[in-house]
C-alpha cells in the first residue's frame, strides 16, 4: 500500500486541510498519516481515517522547540517508508522540505493557505518569511496556492510545479439543500422577522479587525437591526469592552463557537468581513453560498471572491466611514441584497469542494504513477 504523510502544525489546520482529502486519497489507495502537535485533539479529528505521528512543531519561528520538532519529523520519515509528503502552515512547510530534503524524502507538495508576505504586509514580512520561501521553494515538487495573488509570486519561485487551487472550497450543496425555517431560526436566536441581521464568523483575533466593524455599526442610523458575531477569540473580553463603550451592547450579540453556522447564515441578511489578512476565507464563500451580499475588506483572498458594487463592497479595511456608508446602504435597500446575493450564489459554484476534490485527486493520481517530476 502506498503510504503519505501529511505535516501541519495543529490539529485542527489538518482538519480543516485535509478532511476532503482523505477521502481522495483513501480512494486511490494511500495510506494516510498526520503529523501535528495534536495540541487541540478533538472528536472531529478523532473520526478521521488516519494513523497519527505526534511530534512537537510549535507555531512561532523562533521556538526552540522546533529545533526538537525537525528531528522528531525527520525519525518519522525515516521509520515509514512515506510515497509522498504533503505539508501545511508555515512552520510545518519549512519543517518538512527541510527533513524531506534531509532524508531523501519526495515527492514534496507545499499548499500555501495565504504566504504571509502579501500586498501591503509590514516590511518585517518581506524580510523574513519572502526569502525563506523562496528559498525552499526548490526543495518543493509541486508549490500550491490558494489565491491569484499568491500564484502570480509563485510563479517567480523554483518549485518545479505551481498550481493554483482554489482553497479547501466549500460545500455549496450543503447551503443549497439545507433546509430551515427561517423565522424559527429567528426566534430560536431571539430575533423577530423584520429585523436586518448582519453576521460575521471567524475568531477573535487582531487579524480578524472586528474594531472595524463593531466601530462602524455604532455609526449606522437605521434602529431595527443587530449584529452576529460567532467564534470565539483572545480579544473576545475587548471585543465586549468596545461594544460598551460604543454604546450597541442591544446591537451586538457574540454567540460563541457553533455548529450551526449554515443555518445562521441563512437566517442573516448581510455579511461583514474587515479581515487585515486572508488567504481564500471559507466564512466568505459560506455566506456567498447562502446568498448573503458581502461588504469586506479589499484584500488578497477577499477581491478573488467579491468584485465591488456586484455581490458587495470592498473597502480598506480601516476605512471605518465607508464601511458604514455600505451597510446602510446595502441595509436600506431589499432589492441590492437580493441582487448581489444571487450573484454570490453563481460565482460560489466555482469554488465548489468537489472541483477543489477534483484538482486534488487529479494530482494525487500523478504522483501515485510518476513518483519523480
Amino acid at each position: 500500500m502506498k503510504k503519505i504523510l501529511i505535516v501541519s502544525t495543529v490539529s485542527r489546520q489538518f482538519y480543516l486541510f485535509e478532511q476532503g482529502n482523505i477521502e481522495v486519497l483513501k480512494s486511490l489507495g494511500y495510506e494516510v498519516h498526520a503529523a501535528a502537535n495534536f495540541s487541540d485533539e478533538n472528536e472531529r479529528l478523532n473520526a478521521l481515517d488516519i494513523i497519527k505521528q505526534p511530534f512537537d512543531i510549535q507555531r512561532s519561528p523562533f521556538s526552540l522547540n522546533n529545533i526538537k520538532a525537525y528531528k522528531q519529523l525527520k525519525r518519522i520519515m525515516k521509520a515509514e517508508n512515506f510515497d509522498v509528503v504533503h505539508c501545511h502552515s508555515p512552520m510545518g512547510a519549512v519543517l518538512t522540505r527541510l527533513a524531506a530534503k534531509s532524508v531523501g524524502l519526495s515527492p514534496v507538495i507545499y499548499t500555501a493557505h495565504g504566504f504571509h508576505f502579501y500586498k501591503g504586509a509590514p516590511f518585517i514580512n518581506w524580510l523574513l518569511y519572502y526569502p525563506i520561501e523562496r528559498f525552499l521553494a526548490g526543495y518543493t515538487d509541486v508549490l500550491i496556492t490558494i489565491n491569484k495573488e499568491d500564484y502570480e509570486v509563485a510563479q517567480k519561485f523554483k518549485a518545479k510545479k505551481v498550481m493554483y487551487v482554489p482553497g479547501i472550497g466549500v460545500d455549496t450543496n450543503k447551503f443549497g439543500e439545507i433546509a430551515i425555517d427561517r423565522d424559527k431560526k429567528r426566534v430560536e436566536l431571539g430575533l423577530s422577522n423584520d429585523t436586518i441581521v448582519l453576521l460575521s464568523i471567524g475568531e477573535m483575533i487582531k487579524r480578524k479587525n472586528y474594531e472595524t466593524a463593531l466601530k462602524a455599526i455604532a455609526n449606522v442610523k437605521c434602529q431595527n437591526f443587530v449584529y452576529l458575531i460567532c467564534g470565539r477569540g483572545e480579544l473576545e473580553n475587548d471585543l465586549k469592552e468596545l461594544v460598551k463603550s460604543l454604546g450597541i451592547e442591544k446591537k451586538v450579540r457574540f454567540l460563541g463557537f457553533r455548529n450551526d453556522i449554515p443555518e445562521i447564515c441563512k437566517a442573516s441578511d448581510i455579511f461583514l468581513f474587515p479581515s487585515y489578512q486572508e488567504g481564500l476565507p471559507v466564512s466568505v464563500m459560506e455566506a456567498m453560498s447562502a446568498g448573503l451580499p458581502i461588504i469586506c475588506s479589499a484584500i488578497r483572498g477577499n477581491t478573488d471572491l467579491i468584485e465591488d458594487a456586484d455581490g458587495g463592497f470592498l473597502l480598506n479595511p480601516n476605512d471605518i466611514a465607508g464601511f458604514t456608508h455600505s451597510i446602510q446602504r446595502v441595509i436600506n435597500d431589499t432589492n441590492l441584497r437580493k441582487t448581489m446575493g444571487l450573484k454570490n450564489l453563481e460565482k460560489v459554484k466555482t469554488y465548489d469542494k468537489g472541483l477543489v476534490k477534483d484538482r486534488m485527486r487529479e494530482l494525487y493520481s500523478l504522483l501515485s504513477k510518476h513518483k519523480k517530476f
